[in-house]
């Protein structure tokens, strides 16, 4: 069960704990300043990470009742 508590933290910390740090315009990315990459990769890399805490759930694999 930690596992899922870690997993859903990282998108907080990769997103709001870490901006201070990637703070800048350049590089270029994708055509994208670097900060503006760095927030959407965040959010794609948060959809596969709820996708990996549903799989892990056991709350989900006792199915509706």
């Amino acid at each position: 069960m930690k596992i899922i508590y870690l997993l859903c933290l990282l998108p907080f910390v990769g997103i709001l704990g870490l901006l201070p740090l990637v703070n800048k315009v350049k590089p270029f990315i994708l055509g994208m300043p670097f900060f503006l990459f760095w927030i959407v990769m965040w959010v794609i890399l948060t959809s596969f990470i709820m996708g990996i805490v549903y799989k892990l759930d056991p709350a989900v694999k006792g199915g509706d009742k």
